[in-house]
């Protein structure tokens, strides 16, 4: 595929809002999981909660979208200068010619389960929640597009915890069309009750903080989160997209094809479509939930693809799985690995599941990453890779 320069990113997660803020964290191995305090009831868990959400208001023209996710998207979409970059790509281009393609899981159905438990002696929503563009799937990508002024193509990705992955995919696939000459792509998923009691009807929640690849793994830990790149064909600085693969494992609603077949197929694609080797990837951002199966999967699959001196990890020990958003996070973390020369570890895992090749970090290491993979694997075997490369051939110059 034609590289596509990262022109533009930015985070806002538990672990730190803004990319220094993240990068702090993750150097200094400080987790943002804390024991939950969302929700009612309270479940006994530990979440990446992203503190301040209900306080932030929104600008008075975006009020019609004011809700938890949303509020997320604007939080992200102002840290690391980004809605300047965004604004100026808008002047560049075109309001039309800038796509919006974002993952999200739940939208803001936290609004419409707050609208519900609010309801009206004659069955209505409160007056505050009357406003429909919160109550739908497109709320999210609807937003952005007011909050930069863009009137071109926009498309809601919701393929479980691989959204915002697929949504670099999908911009890439946009540009090469000639559809957009450059794409904002991203994903905010945020806490609510649907996902905190959803995942523990499955038994997949844990009581601790996430123990991702640890052979005594309990399970997950939840987290919310929102992230953006800006998509350009070139661009003065910054590292670039080389590749992206995808695949569906249609195997099982929740649990991964059992040899990784999806899995594989993905990294091999991503590659493939960069030209370049698994020998030739320095870091690989581990999808690595703590789930039992997917970790047993995905840590068996690397061993086998990847040579011993290839580092990975999962960073969900910090950020907690943020689901629809869990793509754009994982993918900014693979980007700021690159560009401070460092590979995280795997925070809280202490003795290693004996499915792991020598590839899986625990701690952190020092080291000059020129190609990083990044791995988003969800539910219902939906598989999605991205390569990154600080040069457009993928190798450091």
């Amino acid at each position: 595929m034609m590289p596509l320069r990262i022109t533009s990113h930015s985070i806002a997660c538990a672990a730190g809002v803004g990319l220094a803020s993240l990068a702090s964290a993750l150097q200094e191995r400080r987790s943002g999981l804390r024991p939950n305090d969302f929700g009612e009831p309270i479940l006994p868990t530990w979440v990446g909660r992203v503190p301040g959400l209900e306080q932030l208001d929104l600008p008075t023209k975006l009020a019609e979208w004011d809700c938890r996710n949303n509020r997320l998207a604007w939080l992200a979409l102002t840290s690391d200068g980004f809605l300047a970059s965004a604004n100026a790509a808008r002047e560049r281009y075109g309001a039309d010619r800038v796509a919006v393609v974002l993952g999200t899981s739940t939208s803001s159905i936290g609004a419409t389960e707050e609208a519900y438990r609010r309801l009206l002696p004659d069955g209505q929503y409160p007056l505050d929640l009357r406003r429909p563009i919160v109550h739908t799937p497109h709320s999210l990508g609807d937003f952005v597009r007011q909050a930069i002024g863009l009137d071109g193509v926009a498309v809601t990705i919701g393929t479980a915890c691989s959204s915002s992955a697929k949504a670099f995919a999908q911009a890439a696939r946009l540009m090469h069309l000639g559809l957009a000459d450059a794409a904002v792509v991203g994903g905010v998923d945020t806490l609510c009750g649907s996902v905190l009691f959803g995942f523990n009807s499955l038994e997949l929640v844990s009581a601790e903080p996430c123990r991702p690849f640890d052979r005594d793994r309990s399970g997950i830990s939840l987290g919310e989160a929102g992230g953006f790149a800006l998509l350009e064909r070139d661009g003065e600085s910054g590292p670039w997209l080389l590749g992206y693969g995808e695949s569906s494992d249609a195997h099982h609603m929740s649990a991964p094809h059992p040899e990784g077949l999806g899995a594989r197929l993905a990294m091999s694609d991503a590659l493939k479509r960069a030209g370049l080797a698994p020998g030739q990837v320095d870091y690989i951002n581990l999808h690595g939930t703590a789930s039992q199966k997917n970790d047993e999967v995905e840590a068996r699959v690397v061993a086998e693809m990847f040579p011993a001196r290839t580092r990975a990890s999962s960073t969900k020990g910090w950020t907690g799985h943020t689901l629809g958003a869990a793509g754009v996070v994982e993918a900014v973390i693979s980007l700021l690995a690159m560009e401070r020369g460092f590979a995280p570890g795997t925070l809280n895992a202490r003795a290693l599941d004996p499915a792991c090749g020598p590839q899986i970090l625990l701690d952190n290491e020092a080291a000059s990453i020129g190609l990083a993979l990044s791995n988003s694997f969800g539910f219902g075997g939906s598989n999605c890779s991205l390569l990154f490369g600080m040069t457009a051939g993928g190798l450091n110059s």
